[in-house]
């Protein structure tokens, strides 16, 4: 939006400082209660209605326009990593083993600049903006998304569109990059216990042993991505997790495995949590053994962006001092913005921060992730644009 970039230098410095002290202040799901302090201050000084407590830790703040106009929301996650940050900066994690590394604290402190942004233009501001600052993002299936939709976010006044911004290494600082349809997948995360019979290590044919039939079990879900499903299909079975045993000459009487899958379609998704039920439970059958797999319930659905708004959003985003606007390929991460998504046409899309000489090399969730935080403004620009621009739609 014409202005926007001028305007934001006046709010530059308080932007990045913003940013530091979330990133200082790291705070875990349902436990971002400092963050929300310091969101809903900012927010009032600015004029904006406020609202704390809701979906648990998170922050509603709703700006009027001066004229009727569309309902956008706008939303930035809050929660930090169980990560123990490794890199050296100035204003470092001071929470031990708690770490912002995947930009969450930017995601705040750029939708505080868009509120900054557009609290100013409030002149030229129609219908009204609500900002969403969502708690636990990164807490799975019970993430923070449903419980904010639960409390009414998304009605009275009924949001029109809804647009949400990410920090990524995968895109080269200050550009923007996006999708339309499915841009991120939904994300099943499963837990399967192979019960078996526990005995002396040295006479496992006394036994039905649990970790051995695992091993099994592991090895043959992946026949489910080269043989059972269409592989023009993305999609991704992993295990991440194996618990068992205590002592090297016992055999326990249980094994433990943990994991995910990462669907882009609805039709795959259903019918690879079925193909994995049917196959755990047929080898560990096959060994003497039974198994119990069990799904977390109502997971993240499909992150789908309506393919009409997304291509708005690119014409919007060039706008923004010729910003270089990158078609994404699919994510198989998972997001709960896609909960927003099911209740409001809108676009899920990232900023980049990838800049090799300032060592903004490493990959979200990693302990080296770093932000390159002179893009930061862009992305407020980017957010404030949106706003402006399909309020008056």
């Amino acid at each position: 939006m014409e202005g926007l970039l001028e305007e934001v230098k006046e709010f530059e410095p308080r932007i990045i400082e913003l940013r530091r002290r979330v990133h200082q202040n790291p705070e875990l799901a349902y436990h971002e209660v400092k963050t929300a302090s310091l969101v809903a201050n900012v927010l009032r000084s600015l004029g904006v209605e406020v609202t704390t407590g809701v979906g648990g830790t998170g922050v509603l703040g709703v700006l009027k326009g001066t004229s009727p106009g569309k309902v956008v929301a706008l939303r930035a996650d809050m929660d930090a990593l169980p990560v123990e940050e490794m890199v050296n900066l100035p204003f470092k994690s001071k929470v031990k083993g708690v770490m912002h590394a995947c930009g969450h604290d930017s995601h705040v402190s750029m939708l505080l600049g868009a509120a900054m942004l557009l609290a100013k233009r409030k002149r030229d501001l129609r219908g009204t903006v609500k900002f969403l600052f969502q708690p636990a993002e990164e807490h799975g299936g019970r993430g923070g998304a449903k419980p904010m939709i639960e409390d009414g976010v998304m009605e009275d006044p009924r949001v029109n569109y809804v647009f949400g911004l990410h920090i990524s290494n995968r895109v080269p600082s200050g550009a923007f990059g996006l999708r339309g349809g499915a841009a991120m997948a939904a994300p099943d995360a499963f837990k399967i216990t192979v019960i078996g019979r526990g005995g002396h290590g040295s006479a496992p044919h006394e036994t039905v042993d649990p970790i051995f039939v695992a091993a099994q079990v592991i090895v043959a879900l992946q026949g489910i991505s080269s043989r059972m499903i269409d592989p023009v299909k993305p999609f991704v079975i992993s295990v991440c997790s194996i618990h068992s045993g205590t002592k090297s000459n016992i055999i326990p009487d249980e094994a433990v495995l943990e994991g995910t899958i990462r669907t882009l379609d609805e039709a795959t998704r259903r019918k690879a949590v079925a193909k994995a039920r049917d196959v755990a439970q047929t080898v560990a059958r096959a060994f003497g053994a039974s198994c119990n797999i069990e799904f977390i319930e109502d997971p993240y659905p499909i992150t789908f962006n309506d393919v009409k708004v997304t291509r708005e959003v690119a014409e919007i985003l060039r706008t923004i001092e010729g910003r270089k606007v990158v078609e994404m390929d699919p994510i198989l991460g998972g997001e709960d913005f896609s909960r927003f998504l099911q209740k409001a046409p809108g676009t899920f899309y990232y900023l980049g921060t990838l800049n090799k000489s300032k060592g903004c090399i490493y990959p979200n969730h990693s302990s080296k992730f770093k932000v390159d935080e002179d893009v930061l403004k862009y992305g407020s620009v980017s957010l404030a644009s949106l706003a402006l621009e399909f309020a008056r739609r």
